[in-house]
């Protein structure tokens, strides 16, 4: 853990637009993260050095919580906790962020420095994604804006939550990963995989906003990223910017359906009807026969305990973003 003092806080503007020359910032530092790169945390922390306030850098070594250094970067009275990471290290600080105020505690701003592989959330907000100095300075200087997460039985995600095929295709992942390296032709790679050697569907019973609706399905997928579907051409943008899920549930069609299927989600051609079927709505229950399952969240995976209650939360959490962006409120965060 790295104190940085204030240098030359004479020296800095105070605007409307800038953060006071008081201000303290945290950033919670992941090198295990896609870039995987720590020569990126010196360029990090040579911008903070630059600029007035109090500053922490705070690196999540392997093996330790990212969401335990946040809480601790809470009670340590932070104004700003800054993600530099990918979509999972922003997760992690989000869901401290969530914690915090579910036990009634005032709680930071959000900032992100992205060094994913993926970078949705960045993406979504129009942060720097090559320049982690020009992102940095973003931190530090731009303004906020209200970020919507959502929650599954307590559990914070940003882009998606699933049940079903996702989370075996993310336990191939991570041993493609290990032996071929990060990237997103072995992301990709690790769908086929895990579609051949997928089991029986899942017997779901869905409740959207008091409607329910049953199926036999191998995937249920929660979307709270517009900018995520409209990467792949898929309907549900507008739902979600309307402050609703988009529920996307796969066809019982066989493993070698699905697996075209995935390619054409790939291939930016997937339909719904064919591919998939959608339902929107703002809370969302699904419950299956097993007590528990395996569950994803924005790309990592956990066992859960049923019914899974999905709820979004439009205005706990600000995010910083570049000056001009903060006209209307984030829900296509990733």
């Amino acid at each position: 853990m790295n104190m940085i003092p204030a240098q030359n806080a004479q020296s800095a503007p105070v605007t409307e637009d800038r953060v006071a020359l008081d201000r303290s910032v945290c950033v919670i530092a992941n090198p295990g993260s896609g870039r995987r790169d720590k020569a990126l945390f010196d360029t990090i922390q040579d911008e903070l050095s630059r600029a007035p306030g109090r500053y922490d850098l705070r690196v999540v070594e392997d093996g330790a919580d990212p969401v335990a250094i946040a809480r601790q970067a809470i009670e340590d009275d932070f104004d700003t906790l800054v993600a530099a990471g990918g979509d999972g290290t922003i997760g992690a600080v989000s869901s401290a962020l969530f914690q915090a105020h579910q036990d009634g505690q005032a709680i930071p701003h959000l900032a992100i420095i992205p060094l994913g592989t993926f970078n949705y959330v960045a993406r979504s907000l129009d942060l720097p994604l090559d320049d982690p100095a020009e992102a940095t300075r973003v931190a530090l200087t731009g303004a906020p804006r209200p970020l919507a997460i959502g929650d599954i039985n307590g559990q914070v995600f940003l882009n998606n939550a699933s049940l079903g095929a996702y989370p075996a295709i993310l336990d191939q992942r991570e041993d493609i990963y290990r032996r071929f390296g990060r990237s997103r032709v072995a992301a990709y790679w690790s769908v086929v995989r895990a579609l051949m050697t997928l089991g029986r569907p899942l017997s779901l019973k869905i409740d959207v906003d008091g409607q329910q609706i049953r199926r036999k399905s191998p995937l249920a997928f929660i979307a709270n990223s517009a900018y995520q579907l409209e990467q792949f051409d898929l309907p549900g943008a507008d739902a979600i910017r309307d402050h609703q899920f988009a529920v996307f549930v796969s066809p019982d069609t066989g493993r070698y359906r699905m697996i075209l299927s995935a390619l054409r989600l790939a291939g930016r051609t997937a339909r719904l009807g064919r591919d998939m079927e959608l339902v929107t709505g703002r809370s969302v229950t699904i419950s299956t026969r097993q007590k528990s399952r395996l569950i994803a969240r924005d790309g990592e995976k956990e066992t859960m305990k049923g019914p899974f209650r999905f709820c979004l939360h439009s205005d706990i959490i600000q995010v910083i973003t570049p000056l001009g962006k903060q006209s209307e409120t984030t829900t296509d965060a990733a």
